[in-house]
């Protein structure tokens, strides 16, 4: 595996060092501390000061570069993983304030919508990665970001929890929450998230992660931070996909960009696959409505 962190040299880009020093190790993984400075006279002193951050990932016996360039720090990192292929990039996320769309440096959001590969950012005091939540639409089209998901997880020795959240229904679908709310009985129904939950659970176990799944009622974005907090997680895995178009960027949508703006633990923004060919809204609704078949 290759791993880019990105530093300007700021202390949110120190979180990032630390972040993926936790992940390379591990993951023995080939790793490119790429230094970005404003000014080219100021690349000396960033990387000198990369070189010290960077002990402490090189004591782990791992392969580490340092590439200093300057720049724009979109542009750069654009440009360098357009050239390099990379299967995971780490970045850091300066805080600004909880106001507007954008919590956090925009060029961030930017940033993850632009680069090919996924990207996970260092949010708070990550000392240890052990337990893994994945927000999952309960869709098929997230088989790279399961993917992705296990082999992280299972070099670092993390377990993962699938998380699904459905809208609350009226009150004369109780007994179908009821039956959504029996995991085991969604798992072995042959119902679309059933299915597709299952597929996802047998996927982690497959590559070595104890996986278990979780299903909450109520607004999205409420209930994936109620998880948070009540399981102590130390990483959240949440998605993008993939633009129509010439250039195709990702797009972010309202709840990536919200659990982006509130976690205080890192976050993997990680890429999903395209939709199915022949998806429709009936066959949307069709689905929506079957899940509590047998």
């Amino acid at each position: 595996m290759k791993i880019l962190i990105c530093s300007d040299g700021t202390p949110a880009a120190e979180s990032a060092i630390e972040l993926g020093g936790l992940l390379a190790g591990p993951l023995k993984a080939e790793a490119t501390l790429f230094g970005i400075a404003e000014k080219s006279q100021d690349e000396s002193s960033l990387r000198e000061a990369l070189e010290k951050q960077a002990q402490p990932i090189r004591s782990q016996n791992v392969a580490l570069d340092i590439l200093v360039h300057a720049g724009e720090p979109i542009r750069e990192i654009l440009h360098w993983t357009s050239k390099t292929s990379y299967d995971l990039v780490v970045i850091g996320a300066r805080w600004t304030g909880p106001t507007g769309h954008y919590w956090r440096s925009e060029k961030t959001y930017e940033l993850i919508k632009a680069i090919q590969p996924p990207v996970i950012v260092a949010i708070g005091e990550c000392k240890q990665l052990k337990r893994f939540l994945v927000c999952t639409g309960g869709k098929e089209f997230i088989e790279q970001a399961i993917q992705l998901t296990g082999k992280l997880a299972a070099a670092i020795g993390a377990s993962a929890t699938l998380l699904h959240v459905m809208a609350e229904p009226p009150a004369i679908y109780a007994d179908l929450v009821r039956l959504e709310e029996d995991v085991d009985h969604l798992l072995e129904s042959k119902s679309e998230l059933g299915t597709n939950l299952r597929q996802q659970k047998r996927e982690l176990e497959r590559l070595g992660v104890s996986a278990e799944v979780r299903l909450r009622h109520g607004i999205v974005i409420d209930q994936v931070f109620e998880e948070a907090r009540e399981g102590d997680y130390d990483l959240i895995v949440t998605g993008t996909s993939q633009a129509r178009g010439l250039f195709r960027p990702y797009i972010m949508g309202d709840l990536t960009r919200s659990i982006f703006n509130r976690a205080n633990c890192p976050v993997l923004v990680a890429r999903a696959g395209k939709p199915p060919a022949g998806r429709t809204l009936w066959k949307a609704l069709k689905g929506l409505f079957s899940r509590g078949e047998q």
